[in-house]
Order: C-alpha cells, then structure tokens, then sequence
C-alpha cells in the first residue's frame, strides 16, 4: 500500500516537486514535467519521453545527460495532456527537433500525437516512436498493438544514446524504431498494486497463484498460473522471450531484470542467477545487465524480463555513458548553465463577452457543470472499481479531475461575461489538460465541438444544440477511432446524440428531447457489459471485461441523467 501522501489527487505534482528538489543537478520543474538542468548543447536532438506517474526510475528518473532531455509527467497511470507534452518539448527543444517515446497506450498516443501536431505547426520538427515490448499484451502478428512496458528503458537508452552522438533527428528515429523492433518483455506478477488514499489493490493474485503477462498500470495479468520457484520462473521468462526471437539476430543481448516496486533487490539478484543460467544455455552473453527496478507501478510485487537483440550500432548506444537520478554509469560532470524554461504563466483563455441570450445559455451551461461535479464525485470509487476489472482502476478519478478543472476554468470566463461557446471551450480545455488520459482528451474534444457550434451571441436553442452534439460525435469517433460496439464511451454516446437529434429535427422540445435521450443512453451504457473491448487497455484482458459495462459508457451516461435533470428543473 502507498502509505506516504497528502492529497490524493495531487500526489503526483506532490512528487515531482520532491523529486526535482532532491535532483537539482540533474532536473528543473517546467510547465508539464522536468527537463535537464545542464541543457545540451545547440542543435542536439531532444529526446522527451513520458507517461503517468506510479512508474519511477520511468519517465522523471530516466532525464539527464546520455538518456532523454525531458520528461512529461501525468496523474498516476495517466497520459500526460497534450498541453504538458508541448511544453516539455518546447523547453528540451535546443534546435535539432524532439523525438517523442513512450508506451503504446491509447491516451498516450492520442496527448502526444496532438502535441506533436501543434509542435510541427510551430516549426519544431518533432517524430514519434510508440514502444511496442510486452509479448503478452497481443500476438506477434499485431507487434503495432502490443504496450510498452520495461523494454521503454531500452528504446530510451538507444535514443539518447544516438542524440548525445549528436546524430540528426531522422537518425535518431531510426536508431530508436531499430531499438524497438529489437526489443521484447515478459513479466509476472505475484500481488498488484494499491493507488494512493485507496485501502484496496487494483487486483488481486488467488493464494498459491501467479499473475503471466502484466502490465505496468496495475492491470492484472492475461492469465493465472500456479505459483512457481525462482529457476521455473526463470525459465518461463526466458523461453517465452527466445520464442520470439527476431530473423538474423546474433547472440549478444541487453538484458533487463525489472522489479515494479516490492519485488525486493535480493530476490531480483537470486532471480538473475537463474536468468543468467538459462541464458547461457541458450548460447545468447548478457551485455551490461541491468538488474533493478527501472519501469515500476507503485508497489506492485512483480517482475519481468527484457531482452534487447543487440547489433554494433545498438551495443555502442546500450553501453554508453549516461548519468539520470535513476539511472547512471559514470559520476556527476561539473555542473553548468541551467536549462532555459519556459514561463510558468500560462497565457489568458481568450474569452468573447456574450450578448444578453448568450449569457443566459453560459449560466445553464455553468450549472450544468456544477451538477456534474456532484454526480462525478459521489460516482467516482464506483467508476474506478468498474474501471480496474480489466484496465487501471483511474476512471473516477480522472473524471473528477477533468470536471473539476473545467469548473474552475467556466466559472473564470463567467466572471468574465463569457458567451456560452467561450465558457464552454475553456471548460473543454481545461478538463482534457488537467484529467489527461483517453477520457480526459476525448471529453475535451467532445465539448469543444459541442461549444462552437453553440455560440456566443443569440439563443442556444434545439436546432444548435443537436448540431453541437452530433459534432461533439464526431470530434470523438475522429480523434479515437472507436466505432459502435468497441466498448467504449461510443457506446452510449450514439445513441444518445442520434435520438437527440432525431427528437429535435422532428419539432420535438429539445429539454424533452435531451431526458429520453438520456434514458436510451443509459440502457445502452448497461448494454456494454456484454461486448468485449476491441479498443484501448482493456483489450488484452478482453475476456475480463465481459459482464461488466464499460466505465467509459457508464459515466457518458451519468453526465447525460445529471445535464437532463438540470434542464429540467430551468
């Protein structure tokens, strides 16, 4: 169990700022994460790497000279927001461009791929390369599928490796895409981990039993399998591993042994006996072995094997120099210039004052927030449980997260004579920075779509409101790619938006409209407890899922019940 906190909720701002406290030499606080403090020099590729929280020596640990120039630091299990991506980029870029690396994870993917967006129209030329290690997480014909779990500290290792060369940036992305194909993991659990403030794990291991395949999120394993002794288990790593070994590779490999957090040392080291063994017998040398704890998940008991098919080019970088707080080969140079930063202010929401009937559809908008803050809040262990069956157990709390952000950022602009599209957008913008994760930017996107199309002069009436739902729609199913039937928040929000809008083009009242709409929302949110998920964390633990609904769809539905209600009783 997490015994040291706080707050909960800030738990991971509380650590970075004790972190960054502790390694003053190594790493400066920006907007969004740390960067180095000894900045490198002009035109160097900037490698900035990231994730949630929960993962330490990952992402934080792993910044300093010969490794990654930035790290981006979301909640806990958490994508970092789009917003705290550009930031961090922007505060490592030295001219040379940025190349972003992180685990194959939905919301990972979707925070960075916009940062990088908004970053290329800036003119900071950036690149992307997605870990792909975990041999458990889909078959090796979907390797493009499959998350980043340890081999992460592979991937970056090369690629800061490869910049401190100062190789260029197309380089660099060859030499980090080469180090993943190249890399591959297998892990074990034997106790999953607990969230800070909560008195409960995310899963639990049966008595006697072992968890095969996991994840570093405090998923649970793909599979059971009774508990074994250290040379067994050694043994099921390594062949596992070997099983997929690539075409040409020679028989020299960068090895890791990882702990994820009360695995303790002693038993890595006993572990990496056995390890060593097998590998021998396989005819495969161990180059500088890492044995240790470099990717966690808070205090998950677990470990898991990486292997890294070594060539010239990919030994001379996996040996190299590196010195991070959490990781180092060589002692401290002599400090020099701090880094550049950027400012911690962050610029005005711009915000249009609204007309008279505008202004009157930003105060429903706001008290429709301020309902949902209540229902979110109150909803929030009971997302998060439904949330853990088969993913990491965050729902509830990024979405209370998101809407109390998005709170605070409408009732500025309502301080501010906003019209309702300008209070509605600075809502959209703050839920998805501050929640992060898949939710966090889908919500925002969602409501920013559904804010433009409301406006900020005239009467926010039917016809604009069933135009901003089904762009809201299609904002959603755009950015995430989630179709009908895929388990997810689309679930409910079809149906929801196409009976409004249906309702509303017939002549129909719109407040009446929004409450049946609600209602066949809510029985097709209870309907995804028996699909199985195509899409995001739960889809390796497909099976898992089926019988419970989608927090996802749950919460959709939710807000649906608590906006009607509002609208009801204006």
């Amino acid at each position: 169990m997490t015994r040291l906190f706080d707050d909960p909720d800030r738990f991971s701002e509380d650590q970075l700022r004790g972190f960054a406290a502790a390694y003053p030499e190594h790493v400066t606080v920006v907007p969004g994460g740390v960067v180095r403090t000894r900045r490198p020099g002009a035109g160097r590729v900037a490698v900035v790497v990231g994730g949630g929280s929960g993962h330490y020596p990952a992402f934080s640990g792993l910044v300093g000279e010969g490794l990654a120039s930035g790290a981006v630091v979301g909640n806990i299990f958490t994508s970092p927001s789009a917003r705290q991506a550009e930031s961090v980029a922007r505060a490592a870029d030295t001219g040379g461009g940025v190349l972003f690396s992180f685990g194959n994870y939905a919301g990972d993917r979707m925070n960075f791929g916009m940062a990088q967006a908004r970053l290329l129209d800036a003119g900071i030329d950036t690149r992307t390369v997605r870990v792909t290690d975990d041999v458990a997480s889909a078959p090796a014909e979907q390797r493009a599928e499959r998350r980043g779990i340890a081999g992460d500290f592979a991937v970056f290792k090369v690629a800061g490796a490869a910049a401190e060369e100062g190789l260029a940036l197309d380089d660099v992305e060859v030499a980090a895409r080469h180090a993943n194909d190249r890399t591959y993991s297998f892990g074990i659990a034997f106790e999953g981990c607990t969230m800070p403030g909560a008195d409960t794990p995310l899963f639990t291991v049966p008595e006697g039993k072992m968890a095969i395949g996991l994840g570093i999120h405090g998923e649970p394993g793909v599979r059971d399998a009774d508990m074994a002794d250290a040379p067994a288990i050694a043994r099921t790593l390594v062949e596992r591993l070997l099983a997929e070994r690539p075409r040409g590779a020679g028989a020299r490999v960068a090895v890791i042994l990882n702990g994820l957090g009360a695995t303790k040392y002693e038993e890595l080291f006993l572990l990496w006996g056995h390890v060593a063994d097998a590998l021998a017998e396989a005819g495969l040398t161990a180059v500088r072995p890492e044995v240790g704890e470099l990717v966690t998940s808070l205090d998950m008991a677990a470990c898991s094997l990486t292997l890294m098919w070594l060539d010239e080019d990919l030994e001379r970088w996996w040996c190299a120099a590196a010195d991070a707080p959490g990781f180092s080969r060589l002692p401290l140079p002599e400090p020099s210039d701090r880094a550049h930063l950027l400012p911690e202010e962050q610029p005005e929401v711009p915000v249009t004052e609204g007309d008279a009937e505008s202004r009157a559809a930003a105060a429903a908008v706001l008290a429709a927030l301020r309902a949902l803050r209540t229902a979110l809040h109150e909803a929030a262990p009971e997302l998060g449980r439904i949330d853990a069956v088969a993913g990491d157990g965050d729902h509830g709390r990024g979405m209370s997260k998101g809407i109390d952000a998005a709170v605070r950022a409408a009732e500025e602009a309502d301080s501010r004579k906003a019209g309702a599209r300008s209070l509605l957008s600075a809502a959209a913008d703050a839920w998805a920075d501050e929640a992060g994760g898949t939710s966090g930017v889908l919500w925002g996107v969602a409501l920013r779509a559904l804010a433009q199309e409301l406006g900020d002069t005239g009467r926010a009436d039917g016809v604009r409101a069933a135009a901003g739902a089904r762009a809201a729609l299609d904002a959603v199913t755009s950015l995430g790619g989630a179709k009908p039937g895929d388990k997810t928040l689309v679930d409910t929000l079809v149906p929801l938006v196409d009976t409004f809008t249906a309702e509303v083009a017939r002549g129909g009242d719109p407040r009446t409209a929004f409450a049946g709409a609600a209602v066949v929302a809510t029985a097709a949110a209870a309907s995804t407890a028996a699909l199985t998920p195509r899409l995001g964390r739960a889809r390796p633990l497909a099976e898992r899922s089926v019988g419970t609904p989608d927090a996802g769809a749950l919460s959709l539905a939710l807000c649906a019940r608590t906006v009607a209600a509002v609208l009801g009783n204006g």
